[in-house]
């Protein structure tokens, strides 16, 4: 997508040095004796074994046979998996404080009884407050880059930028708020793209068709076209809300998008459980210019009916990446269980036990992903030239033995808490299971003591109305 800036070809440090000067210096970083998962030239997974990975400047330099380069440092990953980090897709990071807050209730009771009063006591020092911790969060569980769509936004830039984490960030918006909401929206994503040493991508983030008018879906487009910038909503994300935009407007959630031109600019849709046949043709004609993000874990809780068609929308040529949604609703920001999620929901919905296969969801895992957010030429690989976001698991505990077939492995037996390393940019911020650049402690005991205070919901406020 059009948000990514151009990968950074030297660090500052190598200005005023020449190529050769750079390539006979030593490597920033080598890890040695690992499997290395792969892709061929057709986007097959490939595993090299006792593997090495040389980083420079922050890109994979070379992945093949044991490497003697000098580095600065090394990493022994002998009985460890290497692969690219994990992206999610669609996921609204501060929200972990109000992890386990509202359960076990229908989409609209969620929305309107909990989550949206709440979100009106939210302050600044909250938002970051939960985006150090769900970084923190991510960081353990393998994600290397996330898709955040959510309110007080450079605060979770500057989370970001020292966390050392890649993500793709939109100042969410309702048209509630009036022009100034999605002026505010704007205001960020030029501010801040390219921000965080090229780690920061950003979108235009409307709310969804339900929260925001047509006009200002339609401004939003031209908008993105202006500037060169992507979109990231929610659409279509239930059976429901489709049924009832057909009622009210004669038009699916997908309609209205083509109809306000958000179809001919780089877009990320959020969930898509409510995507039908008729939309099909007008995603496939963006030619992949349009992605969606699937979140399973959510749609189990809530009791949706249908899932992400994932299978159509390949076929559409559509890029399918995994996500967690907020963890409100998802209760973790764990994308490894996604994966698993996502693999087993296809089989179901589909009735066939041959879709969605291990590897086919370690595809979705790594460079759909990728895509979606708009980085397939940056992340998503482990291949010379791409950024070094790589993270190491370790498949020798008893839950992952004995090894048939590592594919399997890593999507069915693995968990989150199998990720020993995570490497971003060629920076360790998570070593032999220690996180690096966050103080968790630090952070639990500030936002227990603002807890009381963030979910009082006497004031009677709510940001917003679902009626869908």
């Amino acid at each position: 997508m059009s948000s990514a800036p151009a990968d950074r070809g030297f660090t500052p440090a190598d200005r005023g040095s020449s190529p050769a000067d750079r390539a006979s210096a030593p490597a920033d970083l080598v890890i040695t004796g690992c499997t290395a998962l792969t892709h061929d030239e057709q986007e097959r997974i490939v595993f090299l074994e006792d593997a090495s990975i040389v980083v420079r400047d922050g890109v994979v330099e070379s992945v093949g046979a044991g490497a003697d380069t000098a580095a600065v440092e090394r990493i022994d990953a002998r009985g460890q998996v290497a692969m690219p980090g994990l992206v999610n897709c669609h996921t609204h990071a501060p929200m972990v404080a109000l992890r386990g807050l509202a359960e076990d209730l229908p989409t609209e009771a969620w929305f309107n009884d909990v989550v949206w009063p709440v979100e009106s006591n939210l302050t600044r020092r909250d938002v970051e407050l939960g985006a150090r911790l769900a970084c923190a969060e991510m960081i353990r569980g393998g994600v290397t880059c996330f898709a955040d769509h959510y309110f007080h936004m450079d605060v979770v830039a500057a989370v970001v930028a020292e966390c050392g984490l890649r993500a793709h960030l939109g100042e969410a918006f309702f048209s509630s708020q009036g022009p100034e909401g999605r002026e505010r929206s704007a205001e960020f994503a030029l501010r801040h793209r390219g921000g965080a040493d090229g780690r920061i991508t950003t979108a235009l983030a409307p709310h969804a068709p339900y929260t925001v008018t047509d006009a200002d879906l339609a401004a939003t487009a031209e908008l993105a076209r202006a500037h060169g910038l992507p979109v990231h909503l929610h659409a279509a994300e239930n059976r429901d809300q489709t049924d009832t935009s057909l009622a009210r407007h004669g038009a699916t959630p997908i309609e209205i998008l083509d109809r306000a031109g958000l179809l001919d600019t780089e877009l990320l849709i959020a969930h898509g459980t409510g995507i039908r046949d008729r939309d099909l043709p007008l995603l496939e004609r963006t030619g992949g210019r349009t992605a969606v993000a699937t979140a399973p874990r959510g749609y189990l809780k809530f009791g949706w009916p249908t899932t992400t068609p994932v299978r159509a929308l390949r076929a559409a040529g559509v890029p399918v990446g995994l996500a967690t949604d907020g963890a409100a609703s998802n209760n973790s920001l764990d994308v490894w269980e996604s994966m698993a999620l996502t693999s087993l929901i296809q089989k179901s919905s589909e009735g066939d036990p041959r879709w969605l296969t291990s590897r086919q969801a370690l595809h979705h895992a790594t460079l759909q992903s990728a895509r979606a957010v708009g980085l397939g030429t940056r992340i998503g690989r482990l291949a010379p030239g791409h950024r070094a976001d790589i993270v190491l698991v370790d498949l020798t505990g008893p839950h992952t033995q004995p090894v048939h077939d590592l594919a399997a492995t890593l999507v069915h037996s693995a968990r989150a808490a199998d990720v020993r390393t995570t490497i971003v940019d060629g920076r360790v911020l998570m070593r032999d299971r220690e996180l690096l650049t966050l103080d968790v402690p630090a952070i639990v005991r500030e936002l227990e003591e603002r807890l009381p205070t963030l979910v009082d919901r006497r004031q009677g406020r709510r940001i917003q109305e679902y009626d869908t």
